[in-house]
């Protein structure tokens, strides 16, 4: 790909700055994160309202299940392939870019649904979007921080990314109160999707590296990786969507409040995760991704046992925030701890061989999850949930400390 002397100047600069812990990094982060913030303001408006939408359109907990399974499954094929093409490319922006514009896309249609169908396909092609661009864009994070500090690089990222989500669940509450439908609210989420671009003008190039050669398989990564990665498919293949947390605690609620308080809970949820990323991310840092993560893993197990044998809504308030504390330890040091175990030349193909791996594992439990509700009761998918979670608890706690086989 040729470049004009200027342009690769300009590169180099901003590479040498990366190297040296200069500012530009540093921005970058903030720029992607402050994209995400207006993004997941976009999708928090959505999110908590959609399991709603989708049973008023006449879905059950199956087609819940089918949603949630596929919509975050089937676009980390792309996830896998966009990491690739990344590399192969030696540019991570444009990718970036236009996975936020697919997804701003499809949010724009949205309002426009009358089956439950039609919400498939939208929500699923909503994902298409983070599967072009989360691969690229976390290896541009990776890229503008030195390892030591990258935990606080991915946890500012997630921290303003869900302090979005925040905003965009206490936006949905508020919406829904003054009484907007559910097509004028999803019509507002949209054109925050088309605002979330704008921070792209200033975000720069990160790639440092040749163009890779590494192929489209798990044999092409380190032995370690290939361990943990096979750790985290048992956690994804027990972590459900979000949406039967909102249909459980919907249980506990009638006449108006059965709408109002599961959104309400999803902001308390956001509200926990956001205040606590950044530092669970400076703490990975410090006491090891392996700890932090086996300790996520296992608090998971436990909070899906309590939401197995929850009697009330009291219940509720305490586990939405273990379920946001959990979301701070497990989301941001899975990303970091991929980059730590990947070759900065494929650093990208790796984090989408990673997207893929899970994602597949997560059109599983989506699908279970609404089977054992629909066939069993909702304890019988949170206990699914729980034993899974264990697992890959005790899994990741044997792996070897990474120090020693790295």
């Amino acid at each position: 790909m040729s470049r004009s002397g200027e342009e690769m100047e300009g590169q180099e600069n901003d590479q040498a700055e990366g190297e040296n812990g200069g500012q530009r990094p540093g921005k970058n982060i903030v720029l992607l994160g402050l994209v995400s913030l207006l993004n997941d303001i976009s999708s928090e408006i959505i999110q908590p309202i959609l399991p709603l939408f989708i049973t008023s359109l006449g879905g059950g907990s199956l087609a819940v299940g089918l949603i949630g399974g596929f919509s975050d499954g089937l676009p980390s094929i792309l996830k896998v392939f966009s990491g690739y093409w990344s590399d192969r490319l030696g540019q991570r922006k444009p990718l970036v870019v236009m996975g936020y514009g697919v997804s701003a896309f499809s949010k724009l249609f949205l309002p426009f649904a009358t089956l439950w169908q039609h919400v498939f396909l939208l929500k699923t092609l909503e994902r298409c979007g983070k599967g072009i661009r989360s691969a690229p864009r976390d290896a541009m994070i990776s890229e503008s921080a030195e390892k030591e500090v990258r935990g606080r690089g991915f946890g500012l990222h997630r921290s303003m990314d869900t302090f979005g989500a925040v905003a965009g669940s206490l936006l949905a509450y508020l919406l829904w109160q003054g009484g907007l439908s559910f097509q004028a609210i999803f019509l507002i989420a949209g054109v925050f999707a088309v605002v979330a671009l704008a921070p792209f003008v200033l975000v720069r190039e990160s790639f440092k590296s040749p163009q890779a050669r590494m192929g489209l398989a798990l044999s092409g990564l380190s032995p370690e990786l290939r361990k943990f990665i096979s750790v985290a498919c048992l956690f994804a293949a027990g972590n459900f969507s979000y949406m039967f947390f909102i249909l459980r605690a919907q249980e506990f609620f009638s006449g108006a409040m059965k709408i109002g308080a599961p959104l309400l809970l999803y902001v308390l949820f956001n509200l926990v995760y956001a205040l606590l990323a950044f530092p669970v991310g400076a703490w990975s840092d410090r006491l090891g991704r392996k700890k932090v993560l086996t300790l996520g893993y296992a608090l998971y197990a436990l909070v899906a046992l309590g939401f197995a044998a929850a009697t009330s809504w009291a219940w509720m308030v305490l586990l939405f925030m273990l379920y946001g504390l959990v979301y701070a330890l497990v989301d941001g040091s899975e990303r970091a701890f991929v980059s730590d175990l990947s070759c900065a030349s494929v650093r990208c193909t790796s984090l989408g061989i990673y997207y893929g791996a899970v994602g597949f594992a997560a059109i599983f439990s989506g699908l279970a999850a609404g089977a054992l509700w629909a066939r069993f009761s909702p304890g019988a998918a949170f206990l699914f949930g729980s034993a899974l979670a264990a697992l890959a608890a005790a899994a990741l706690w044997r792996m070897k400390p990474v120090q020693e086989i790295m």
